[in-house]
Parts: C-alpha cells; structure tokens; sequence
C-alpha cells in the first residue's frame, strides 16, 4: 500500500551557505583505547569520501564527505535556519565562482560544528574553491504521514521519502528499508540533545563483538540505519519498543563516546516501524549519486 504525505502543504524555503573551513581539533587527540593520533576531521571541500563509501579505514575522524558548509550570514540568530531547512535530499545549487550553475544533493547536517554536507560530481568539485556559495532550495520540515500522526518525520525531502521504498503493509505497520539495525546500548555522543533539526548523534564502534553481533562494520556514508529503543521525537532518549530511523552523515572516531554519525528522520514510539534489511538502502543507491554516480 502506497503512504500518503502532507507534502503539497509543505513550505520551500531557500538558504545560503559557504564552505565551511577545515579545522585541526588540538595538535594530538587520544582515542578510547588510549591511541593517540593527529588527523584530519570535519570541514573544507574532501574529494575522496563520498556517499556510499564505507564510515571505516580512513586516517581521519568525524569527517564528513563532499562539501562541508555553513551559514553564510552576519546575523548569528538565523544560524540554525541554514541546517533547520536543508533536509536530506534537497538540491543545492552552486551560485558563485567557476561551477557556478552546478546542482548537487544535500546529505545531512552535523552537530556541534554545525556544518550541513552537499554531494556534487567530481568535475564540480574541481572547480569549486573555498569562496564558493551555495543556494538550498530548503523542503521537507513538517512533513509527515496522513494516516500514522504517531510516527515523526523530520530532515527528509519528501521527493527522497517517495523513492526511499517504504511499505504499508495491511496491518498498518510500516516497512523501512535499512542497512544496518543497531541496538540501543550502541548509541552515544548526542543523547539527551533536543536538536532533533539541527544536529545528529553517534554511533559507538569501539566494541569488537557489538561491531561483528550487528554488522556495524557494513555502515556506509548516506546509509539509512535502525536504532532500536530509542525515541527520537522530541529529544534523544532510551524508550524501550520505540525506534528511531536515520541516515549515516559522518565517519567512525576512535574518541570515547564518538563513532558514525546519524541524523535522524524518523521515530516512533509503537511497533509501527518495522526495519527491513536491505544493501540498497542508501541516499547515493536511491538518487544515483556518490559512488553511485552514473
């Protein structure tokens, strides 16, 4: 059965932002395991992580694939305007410099540094520099289900939603095709964060036998991911037979408490979602985009 959405009724907005800097954390940083190591992390214009890429194996951490951005506005007030209203799945268009006119696709946004990431083909990001700007055509907060007022929707473009596969099955519960399903206890750095529009949280892979029980290793940039027990509502927080969906949008970190990044876009508090595992569950595989380019 096919999920009928408020999307006619839902706003488009356009915001504006900028490459966001490269930034060195602290001259050395110490992991969980007490490694100690100096990488690169969040921020600039990376070439080579993309959407699809797995979240493992890089020498850097929290890094985030394609084009990190931020608010390009002298009023810090509209600061979380910028990643608010970009939702994953949205076009972003460059608006200055040598790939001005290129149309990319918004991933997600990361908490803390406040940074929303943009996929674009290689032969834009050749020619984009540092100055470049950048439009978001900002669609999809307030989207929700007609019929199922009990499962939240935030940070989707509805046109993504459509394609993503879901499945009403005639009980009423709904089928979301995932990646990887990742137990409650796995989840860290973001819980208890109200920032459900803004932010993202962590998933925890320091543990080896969690790593190999759920396959966590298999975890992807731009994957859709299932959290089990948790209520991602209004907040963060255990709830148990609740279940929260969301899209991977950064790289595993050897810092305690830290690991691949997940922004929310669904949650739901009943047994309605019900995950289904699947390899084409990824924002790059649906739009054709990262490595999945044609």
């Amino acid at each position: 059965m096919s999920l009928t959405t408020n999307k006619n009724q839902l706003v488009m907005t356009a915001v504006q932002g900028s490459v966001a800097p490269a930034h060195q954390w602290a001259p050395f940083e110490v992991g969980s395991a007490g490694e100690i190591f100096s990488w690169p992390s969040t921020g600039g214009i990376t070439y080579n992580v993309k959407i699809g890429d797995s979240v493992f194996g890089w020498a850097g951490e929290h890094i985030e694939s394609g084009v990190s951005t931020t608010l390009d506005h002298k009023n810090s007030k509209c600061a979380a305007g910028y990643q608010f209203l970009s939702c994953c799945g949205n076009q972003a268009r460059v608006i200055s410099g040598e790939a001005k006119g290129a149309i990319g696709t918004v991933l997600g946004h990361h908490g803390g540094v406040e940074h929303l990431m943009l996929d674009f083909p290689d032969a834009t990001l050749e020619k984009l520099t540092c100055d470049d700007k950048f439009l978001i055509k900002g669609y999809g907060q307030g989207l929700k289900f007609i019929d199922h007022d009990d499962v939240f929707i935030y940070n989707i473009d509805p046109n993504l939603l459509e394609k993503w596969g879901l499945n009403e099955r005639d009980d009423g519960k709904i089928e979301v095709p995932v990646h990887v399903i990742v137990p409650c206890y796995a989840m860290g750095s973001g819980i208890g964060a109200l920032s459900m529009t803004t932010g993202d949280y962590d998933i925890l892979c320091h543990d080896a036998s969690v790593v190999k029980e759920f396959s966590l290793d298999k975890l992807r940039f731009g994957d859709f991911v299932a959290v089990l027990d948790h209520d991602n509502r209004y907040g963060r927080t255990y709830r148990k037979g609740a279940i929260t969906i969301g899209v991977i949008i950064h790289s595993d970190s050897p810092l305690g408490g830290h690991g691949p990044g997940l922004m929310t876009l669904m949650s739901c508090t009943i047994d309605k979602l019900v995950p289904v595992l699947s390899e084409k569950a990824n924002v790059g595989a649906i739009l054709g985009i990262g490595r999945y380019a044609v």
